[in-house]
């Protein structure tokens, strides 16, 4: 039995299991100070035996460098009382057992691989559009990491300013692709949160133009075979195709590619794990620990 955490800004979620048909046992709480956050998820593993790993799947940025001293830690989060923050070290300590750390996004990659949509593939990308804008990537098999990890809603992106004065709301970069096209930028642009936009509301378009230009620098860079796009934003149903068509009309046939040309449909994909993706990928992550541990 392995345990996971999706370590969320808004909440956590605790799962005991081994994959999508087995889970035996979660736990669900908002995300508060550090210390209550970590007592409930510690409480809930240690009221289960057998636990053979932890993975966690965590929202960012982190330090994922082994021999850094700050290494699994939360960093330079906007997130309240939450910066430079140990996550993994408590949990480990309190458990027993190895640990598997990574990005929200990574792990939730990890889990589509495994499970969802990303199976068969060795190179693809996956991207939550929500509170922020993040990536994470398998390729050549392996999850990309680097100096740290990917920071794929960071990327700078056109921004008309005539068409689109909004500032952004980034507090690092202003109108980088989180800044433009994430969730609290529907809301503070429009004054209203994406959830209550109709949908012939021009903000679509909008926001379909900015995810497709953030896509095609991610489609040039990774020449992913699939992109995978899940968060609460893509709960939107009339923006994928918005997206789809957007992102063949900024590549201009560029990519003569029939997956893109005319089975795009195939390779903007939404995640067949659902809101399930990070907790699974966490999952996933344990298992992955437990068997170099054998």
């Amino acid at each position: 039995m392995y345990a996971g955490i999706e370590a969320g800004g808004t909440k956590w979620v605790c799962a005991l299991g081994t994959g999508p048909g087995n889970i035996l046992a979660t736990e669900r709480f908002p995300t508060t100070t550090p210390a209550e956050t970590l007592s409930r998820a510690i409480a809930f593993f240690q009221r289960h035996a057998g636990i053979k790993a932890l993975g966690i799947s965590s929202f960012g940025p982190i330090d994922l460098r082994p021999d850094s001293p700050t290494y699994g830690y939360i960093t330079t989060t906007p997130k309240a009382h939450w910066a430079n923050t140990d996550i993994v070290g408590p949990l480990k300590r309190a458990l027993g057992v190895p640990v598997s750390f990574d990005t929200d996004v990574n792990a939730a990659a990890l889990g589509e691989h495994k499970w969802g949509a990303g199976q068969g593939l060795d190179t693809f990308v996956y991207l939550t559009i929500g509170t922020g804008i993040g990536g994470g990537a398998l390729v050549h098999g392996q999850l990309l990491h680097g100096l740290l990890h990917p920071e794929m809603g960071h990327i700078l992106i056109p921004h008309d300013r005539q068409r689109d004065p909004f500032a952004g709301v980034c507090r690092w970069h202003g109108d980088c692709w989180e800044g433009l096209a994430s969730g609290p930028a529907i809301e503070k642009r429009w004054g209203a949160g994406g959830e209550n936009l109709p949908a012939d509301h021009p903000a679509w378009a909008l926001e379909a133009h900015y995810l497709a230009a953030g896509l095609v620098n991610i489609i040039s860079l990774l020449s992913p075979q699939r992109i995978i796009l899940g968060g609460g934003v893509m709960h939107q149903p009339q923006l994928l195709a918005l997206i789809r068509a957007e992102v063949k009309r900024l590549l201009n046939d560029y990519l003569r590619v029939s997956l893109i040309t005319t089975h795009i449909e195939d390779y903007i994909v939404p995640p067949m794990l659902k809101d399930q993706a990070g907790v699974l990928g966490a999952l996933a992550l344990a298992e992955a620990v437990a068997e170099t541990k054998r």
